[in-house]
């Protein structure tokens, strides 16, 4: 049985190796992953931009209160 598990461990090594240097110089895949990365860059940007604002809402919302509180 071990045999089975390395032989398997050996020919997923294979595959893998040959999928990644195949994807790795295909063009269309590059471009892919560019796009890709920008869009996520993007929203990450997005996203710390509404936590952002959402966080000065927040603050405005309880210092609102607070003020009404002291009158």
């Amino acid at each position: 049985m071990a045999g089975g598990n390395l032989i398997a461990r050996i020919f997923s090594y294979a595959i893998n190796e040959v999928l990644v240097q195949g994807l790795a110089n295909n063009h269309s895949f590059q471009r892919f992953a560019v796009r890709t990365s920008k869009k996520l860059e993007e929203a990450a940007q997005m996203a710390a931009k509404t936590r952002q604002g959402l966080n000065e809402k927040t603050r405005e919302i309880f210092e609102s209160m607070d003020s009404t509180r002291r009158q």
